[in-house]
């Protein structure tokens, strides 16, 4: 890295630019032999050299950033400069708005973006709550009943239940769950797959098969009329727009369809099974959150929403942001070469005990508490920062106090078992199952 870049551009801070610090040899050298996750090589490159540092597993750096105003500055004052080169869901979402880039990106992104805010989530509320109340109901027959069940399956079936309503109008039939495990049974194993995209849907065609066929009936149906008893959904408004806009190819509404299912119901499960795990651990937190008002109640709504952000906190939806500096450019003083890679981590920024007191203590009054939670903006990201942060960050969050509302009431769960450690793929999930029961009366 050339600490001259960008030193006579007054837009891009003035004073000495130096190069990037980077960590020494001799962390990487002991993170592949002991074959650690990524982010303990990450956390260890932040201990050792600060909130932007470099560290080398090939030939070229690549530079971590956790300060939350070089974040801020990666994220969301510059994007332009930022860029998002591909994604590693592209062999399962195609060229989904998740993936897509430039101009193609800005249209996609446009046209969805009123469907998760304001009058566009009140659309979509109600049938929402109806999947609460469908997931609220089994968990009653499991505490009559004493059946065990698997806590994370229970959430990845709530959230697809959710957002199949919200983009089909219909609720979730047992037919089409069982065939759409095929987009959790493929963004399991993205992360090793080969990088050749042809190649990574060549190693998965038989999941991707299914979800196709799947894909294929609904968008079959919202151009048929069907709307489903809730009216029409998300997926008629991409239906619509081929109508107009000749980019919508069956292809692409395909692609926006599966972009959808994916990243609108996996994320939110993963984040709904480690909350009942750290309640697990925690077990004082659910009756202090119950306590915060009567049911229904806003007291207790703030409550649950603190429960979730502090979830979030420590596993945010999205724990790893790569992007590609697309030209030369200053941050956080340092000069950085178009060309250079960088990983924006909110995971790790998140862990910062110069930012978030006692980090590891997991407390949902941080979110309740004037003066708790650190003011900058780039120091909580749980959904990403700035024009490429996650469009159903709105939608995520009241799904998962919507069936917190219902199931919290309810009797205790009771893990029998829980994972040993967390999984970092696409996201950060619990490394193995979760079988519960529900024991006790309820609350």
């Amino acid at each position: 890295m050339d600490p001259s870049v960008g030193a006579n551009s007054p837009s891009r801070g003035a004073g000495s630019v130096s190069t990037v610090p980077e960590a020494g040899a001799d962390l990487v050298r002991r993170w592949r032999e002991e074959g650690e996750e990524l982010v303990q090589l990450l956390a260890r490159v932040r201990d050792q050299v600060g909130g932007v540092a470099a560290f080398r597993l090939g030939a070229d750096p690549t530079v971590l950033v956790t300060d939350p105003e070089a974040v801020q500055h990666v994220l969301a004052r510059h994007a332009d400069r930022y860029v998002k080169r591909s994604h590693r869901a592209r062999p399962l979402i195609g060229d989904g708005v998740l993936a897509a880039t430039g101009s193609a990106w800005k249209r996609q992104r446009r046209l969805l973006q009123s469907q998760f805010t304001g009058p566009g989530m009140r659309r979509y509320e109600e049938r929402i709550t109806a999947a609460a109340r469908t997931t609220a109901g089994r968990w009653a027959g499991y505490a009559r009943t004493g059946e065990s069940f698997d806590v994370g399956r229970e959430m990845r079936r709530f959230a697809l239940d959710a957002i199949w309503r919200s983009l089909t109008g219909h609720p979730l039939d047992d037919g089409t769950e069982r065939e759409l495990d095929a987009v959790a049974a493929v963004a399991a194993v993205l992360p090793t797959l080969p990088a050749d995209v042809a190649d990574a849907r060549e190693a998965v065609a038989g999941d991707l098969a299914r979800i196709d066929a799947v894909a294929e009936r609904a968008v079959a149906a919202a151009r048929g009329g069907s709307a489903g008893p809730d009216g029409p959904g998300l997926l008629h408004v991409l239906t619509d727009a081929a109508t107009e806009r000749p980019e919508y190819t069956e292809q692409l509404i395909r692609d926006e369809l599966v972009t959808l299912l994916a990243a609108g119901h996996e994320t939110t499960a993963t984040t709904l099974t480690w909350l009942f795990l750290l309640l697990d651990r925690h077990p004082d937190t659910r009756d202090q959150v119950l306590a915060a008002g009567d049911e229904g109640s806003a007291p207790r709504r703030q409550a649950i929403q603190a429960l979730v952000h502090e979830t979030l906190r420590l596993y945010p939806s999205a724990w790893i942001l790569p992007r590609h500096a697309a030209e030369d450019d200053i941050l956080a003083g340092y000069g950085v070469e178009a060309g250079t890679d960088l990983l924006v981590c909110p995971y790790l920024t998140h862990r910062d005990p110069r930012l978030w007191p006692d980090p590891e203590r997991f407390d949902p009054t941080r979110f309740t508490t004037p003066g708790r939670r650190p003011a900058h903006p780039g120091a909580y990201l749980p959904f990403g920062l700035g024009p490429r942060a996650c469009l159903g960050a709105q939608f995520a969050l009241r799904e998962s106090t919507a069936l917190l509302e219902h199931l919290l009431p309810l009797p205790t769960v009771t893990f029998g078992s829980t994972p040993a450690k967390a999984a970092y793929g696409l996201t950060v999930r619990p490394d193995g199952p979760t079988p519960a029961t529900l024991a006790g009366p309820p609350a």
